[in-house]
């Protein structure tokens, strides 16, 4: 009976649908010469709905985009506000256009499809709305990471959201969970895929990148949620942020970053005092902060996380740092986001044992580090994509020297199982490669009978 009783909620889509058939506009508009059109949508309602945000009436030298635009009233009242708009819609909406010319408004309008905007495509913008759209999506994650992508500052993300109401007993409102309507379940409209608690909404948008999510408010048919891409500004007399002693690509252990996919930076950090929880730890690249998803303590006073790569970041080297609570930010590591691999000539430039310095030759009985220089490297050179071999089997780079003007220190870590004598070492990097160098390998059995 709960079932059959949720579903009337529902019903109400389909009045609206039926009202927009008779009235034609979905969303209403006062025009210069103080004629009304009246839209499903009054205007006191759209009012009401954007000044759920904190969005500031004075937009002067400020990008707005407004995705899922319809009608176009938001598109119109950011512009009124004085921004840059552009609106974008999946179809080309002939309403748009004639209140556009009716207003005598200058706000770009293109038809392109969610899943297509990226700010290679379109740019980016301090401020994105996104009211009433996630709910018509099939990758709803998908399309909040493309929305992040595009934020600068803060997006407006507006969405009906599963309340008690519609399922009693469940509890939907303290569980993150999520509906999915295969075809026409949601209001007899097929373009109506998911309906999300609350819970679940808020770590969509934290998933998807947004540093922080703050509830603005619960409207009869929505929530409203503002999503930063920036920690708060610390308090001037804020505690220095952790020492930041490493970041690297949580599977390659390397540098280089790809902002087409989806992946994870691995940082690890220094910071004594109580014990850390996922509340507690800010990562941020570039300035774009992000929350953790992974977060142990690795040794006393010093600690590991885990965090989604900002989306959106420009090519190029980027800082990343780590905030403690309200600390200012830490120390900095580098890493590189679609940073091109520019290779020259590249010469090995010596080579010894890492643990007793000796020219040319690995004493296995002291250890399995061999060391070695190499010029003509690229500055992103990384553990990923640096291959080095010893006649002919790839050994695991431990150790990249950093940015030298002259040749850089390279360790790896020789095998158990490599036999004893002379052996080439190679090395390469993309289509790159150097002379091969040669090294003397013994084993302890051998250095023993020499004796």
């Amino acid at each position: 009976m709960a079932a059959q009783t949720e579903l009337t909620r529902y019903d109400l889509v389909r009045r609206w649908d039926n009202e927009r058939a008779e009235r034609g506009w979905w969303h209403s508009f006062e025009l210069p010469d103080g004629t009304l059109i009246q839209g499903v949508c009054d205007l006191a309602g759209l009012k009401n709905r954007i000044a759920q945000f904190p969005i500031p009436q004075d937009l002067r030298g400020k990008r707005v985009l407004d995705i899922g635009a319809w009608d176009g009233w938001f598109s119109f009242e950011m512009e009124r506000r004085g921004a840059d708009v552009l609106a974008i819609d999946n179809w080309d909406n002939p309403l748009f256009h004639r209140a556009r010319a009716m207003l005598g408004s200058r706000v770009e309008y293109r038809q392109i499809d969610m899943y297509d905007l990226t700010p290679e495509r379109v740019g980016r913008f301090d401020i994105v709305l996104f009211m009433g759209v996630l709910y018509h999506l099939k990758h709803p994650l998908l399309a909040l990471e493309r929305v992040c992508a595009l934020t600068t500052e803060m997006a407006a993300v507006d969405s009906f959201v599963l309340r008690e109401k519609h399922r009693p007993g469940e509890k939907v409102e303290q569980r993150p969970v999520m509906e999915f309507y295969e075809t026409n379940e949601f209001g007899g409209q097929t373009d109506n895929w998911v309906g999300p608690s609350l819970a679940c909404l808020q770590a969509f948008c934290r998933t998807a990148g947004f540093a922080r999510v703050e509830l603005q408010s619960m409207l009869e048919h929505s929530a409203c949620l503002a999503c930063y891409r920036h920690w708060e500004r610390p308090a001037s007399n804020a505690r220095e942020g952790p020492e930041l002693v490493a970041a690297s690509h949580n599977l390659t252990g390397g540098v280089n970053f790809d902002s087409s996919r989806d992946e994870a930076v691995s940082a690890w950090f220094r910071w004594k005092g109580r014990k850390l929880g996922f509340d507690d730890i800010r990562p941020e690249v570039g300035g774009y902060g992000v929350r953790p998803i992974h977060v142990a303590q690795a040794g006393e006073g010093e600690w590991q996380t885990n965090f989604k790569l900002p989306p959106g970041l420009t090519p190029g080297w980027h800082e990343v740092r780590v905030r403690i609570g309200g600390s200012h930010p830490g120390s900095a590591q580098r890493i590189a986001v679609d940073v091109p691999l520019v290779t020259g000539e590249i010469q090995i430039d010596g080579l010894c044992d890492g643990t007793t310095w000796e020219k040319n030759r690995l004493d296995r009985s002291r250890g399995n580090v061999l060391s070695f220089w190499a010029k003509g490297l690229p500055e992103n050179v990384d553990c990923g994509n640096l291959r080095v071999t010893l006649d002919g089997q790839r050994l695991t780079v431990t150790y990249i020297e950093g940015v030298q003007e002259d040749a850089r220190q390279i360790n790896v870590k020789v095998p158990k199982d490599l036999p004893s004598g002379p052996a080439a070492i190679s090395v390469s990097v993309g289509n790159s490669n150097a002379a091969d160098a040669s090294v003397e390998i013994v084993s302890a059995s051998v250095e023993t009978a020499s004796e």
